[in-house]
């Protein structure tokens, strides 16, 4: 059993991580690229008139999206240990695979992913296609190994996880699959608030920074003498081939 103590102090040590990434990354914002990846028919649709909502919403966007890669690399960590400590797993030196652990004459090939909604088929069908370079490669070493391949998700649900040529196991089934606890996913949502509310103040202090900046300079490029949006100029700023 997984002394509660060690992820405690593992989620502590990283967690900071997480938030001091996310207010470096939106440190390094650049508008510009920020209004190209946006798209301006969508904010006219809306009716978004004035500046402020628009960078708002804008940050909001990108922010939410950044926040997702990054929080998804301090979940396949905590996954990766977890297994480590209750099951003897490791990092996986295969390509695009993760985790790996041996149990019962069973040598598991696994993908973590933050949530089930992760992907195309063009992208499940590549996963799929890592698995199997995997099982070759591994069964260079041991012909005779028995290998299963996993997609893990770390929360959410799947009510069908045999999907063929590999498992799909989702949230609490995922988690009491890598350390043998069926509550284990339960134990680790506690110790993520560790000093939250110190790094999310700090955070929304930044953020605040970024957006009065964006809308000066906003105002500067893409905005009428009268104050109005020049929505002409934003959109061959952002779609234009000049």
């Amino acid at each position: 059993m997984i002394d509660p103590k060690d992820i405690q102090q593992f989620v502590e040590d990283h967690i900071v991580e997480f938030h001091d990434s996310r207010i470096r990354r939106l440190s390094q914002l650049n508008p510009q690229d920020v209004l190209r990846r946006k798209n301006p028919y969508l904010f006219r649709a809306k009716n978004i008139t004035t500046v402020d909502e628009l960078i708002r919403q804008l940050l909001v966007a990108f922010s939410s999206s950044q926040e997702e890669t990054i929080f998804g690399e301090f979940l396949e960590k905590l996954a990766i240990y977890s297994c480590q400590l209750a099951k003897g797993g490791f990092k996986s030196g295969i390509e695009n695979i993760d985790l790996e652990f041996e149990e019962d004459g069973t040598r598991y090939i696994i993908t973590i992913k933050s949530g089930p909604n992760w992907g195309n088929s063009s992208q499940i069908r590549k996963m799929v296609d890592d698995f199997n370079k995997a099982k070759i490669i591994l069964r260079t070493q041991n012909r005779r190994q028995h290998i299963v391949a996993i997609n893990g998700c770390c929360y959410g649900r799947d009510r069908k996880p045999d999907k063929g040529s590999y498992f799909k196991l989702c949230g609490q089934e995922f988690w009491q699959f890598i350390t043998g606890e069926s509550e284990y996913y339960a134990t680790i949502i506690e110790p993520l608030g560790y000093r939250a509310k110190e790094k999310n103040d700090a955070y929304m202090a930044s953020f605040s920074q970024l957006i009065n900046r964006f809308s000066h300079e906003f105002y500067d490029l893409y905005c009428l003498p009268d104050g109005r949006i020049d929505r002409e100029q934003l959109l061959r700023f952002n779609s234009g081939s000049n």
